[in-house]
């Protein structure tokens, strides 16, 4: 196409994932030409968008930061700031940022068999081609979270706040501060509020598990102490992704045992003005949902001071003064924060087509949870829901390196998974499977995993280490060419 850029690889996204991915490949394949496309005009992704306070992570640092990075910081559940710098630092260390087109937000991608290339326009204009797309914009929506237009919404005086937009003169000393919602940011949110507010109450309809922690790992620092920094990342790194496996397998194979551990450790850190019945029984079993991370006990902290509360109950309305409740209590309210959930959105809503050939995100199917049936050159980074994000996103980036290093060395011109190998993988199911409610609104509209592989997205990182690193990649499934037969991209 005349005017427009050309490079062997765009990468979408300058977030954790994507300043990831252009590392990998700088180092794998510095012969490449690329560059990033960033929506925003600031490198972080997640961790600039977010700014609510006491934001941080819900991995451990040594496994959500990079492999290739070792972590410094002494804390090993980090805050977001601390995350963004390590970010913005990794992308000028690696020469990435000159690389990043700020303010380019791609809103369509079109693939031409008679080219063997991709054609990505964005939201202002600017047009660009490139031999293998690679999407690293992970799966929230940037424009909203979730919303929930609850009754009387409008008759509420105070101001009620979305985490996702923190506005950042909100001052909420000495204030009574309503957090609805029962997941990672609301527990996050109540302590950080608790330390200036009068009071907060975590008001929720139904409790999630809820696992405490040292934000330090002190048996990473005996090893970081001992060892050189490469070294000693490296077996922190194993040490955390054996335990994590360990934990996960444990509680999925026993989740009865593992509930009532569970409680029996909130229980211990609770006042006793604070039953653990209902406020923290969940209804699901460990791991159907994310488990929410308190480093240092936090929450339970705020909760022994008084400075915070808990409410197990459904709303009724919003009032001028605050929440009208089922149960007839009503909860008195300057600030109202809904911590609601987040909304997903498959491929950072680029639209793509194949040969002009619309391709409806719902309607594929995941190959290595990475791939798509009849889809060439493309790669989405998607990461654990059990485990760190980057644990697999740098799996999926070695992938792709894999990837386009096969294809020049036997000449070929793209890649594709077979399409109707998807259909010999059994029943779909979600690509994402947990049992959170943000989820289950999205499910219809992303891409979905069979039961077998190649078509399955395990949350196992041992198993895919071995797999994306090791296996062939000429598996009978993903398919190469010189030229894409017309075939070969049918749904």
């Amino acid at each position: 196409m005349t005017g427009a850029e050309q490079f062997d690889v765009l990468i979408v996204g300058a977030g954790l994932s994507g300043i990831g991915a252009a590392c990998r490949l700088r180092e794998r394949l510095p012969g490449k030409t690329y560059a990033v496309l960033e929506a925003r005009d600031t490198i972080g992704g997640t961790w600039d968008l977010f700014r609510y306070p006491g934001i941080r992570s819900d991995s451990d640092m040594f496994t959500l930061g990079y492999p290739f990075r070792p972590w410094k910081d002494p804390k090993a559940i980090a805050d977001g700031p601390s995350i963004l710098a390590y970010i913005r630092a990794t992308a000028a260390a690696s020469g990435i940022t000159d690389h990043i087109r700020f303010g380019h937000r791609v809103v369509r991608a079109s693939w031409s068999s008679a080219t063997a290339r991709w054609t990505v326009s964005t939201a202002h204009g600017a047009t660009f081609t490139c031999r293998f797309l690679y999407l690293c914009s992970g799966y929230y929506s940037y424009e909203s979270g979730h919303v929930v237009d609850f009754p009387g919404r409008a008759e509420f005086v105070g101001e009620i706040v979305h985490p996702q937009h923190w506005p950042e003169s909100l001052d909420y000393t000495g204030k009574r501060v309503v957090v609805i919602g029962s997941g990672a940011t609301a527990v996050t949110l109540v302590p950080a509020l608790a330390s200036r507010a009068s009071q907060v109450t975590m008001l929720q309809r139904s409790p999630s598990y809820i696992v405490a922690r040292p934000d330090r790992d002190a048996l990473a620092d005996r090893i970081r102490a001992l060892l050189p920094e490469k070294l000693a990342h490296r077996v922190v790194r194993g040490k955390n992704v054996v335990m994590g496996t360990l934990f996960f397998q444990l509680m999925r194979r026993l989740p009865g045992r593992a509930a009532l551990a569970l409680r029996k450790r909130v229980a211990a850190q609770l006042p006793a003005s604070i039953p653990v019945d209902p406020h923290f029984v969940p209804s699901y079993d460990p791991w159907d949902q994310r488990l929410c991370l308190v480093p240092d006990a936090d929450l339970f902290k705020a909760l022994r001071s008084g400075k915070a509360d808990i409410v197990t109950d459904r709303i009724t309305r919003f009032t001028a003064a605050g929440v009208s409740l089922e149960s007839g209590r009503s909860l008195d309210a300057d600030i109202i924060v809904t911590a609601t959930g987040l909304r997903l959105v498959a491929f950072g809503g680029i639209a793509l087509d194949v040969d002009g050939r619309a391709i409806d995100p719902g309607e594929q199917r995941a190959y290595k949870g990475m791939m798509f049936g009849g889809v060439p050159n493309l790669a989405w980074c998607v990461g654990y829901t059990n485990n760190s994000w980057t644990l697999r996103a740098d799996l999926t980036s070695q992938y792709v390196c894999r990837l386009l290093a096969h294809l020049d060395r036997h000449g070929f011109a793209y890649c594709v998974p077979d399409a109707a190998s998807a259909s010999t993988a059994g029943r779909p199911r979600p690509i994402v499977d947990l049992q959170s409610g943000y989820i289950k609104r999205a499910a219809s509209g992303l891409p979905k995993q069979g039961g077998r592989r190649p078509w399955m997205m395990r949350q196992n990182y041992l198993l895919d280490l071995a797999d994306m690193r090791f296996n062939r990649l000429d598996d009978g499934v993903l398919r190469f060419g010189s030229r894409t037969p017309s075939s070969a991209v049918q749904p």
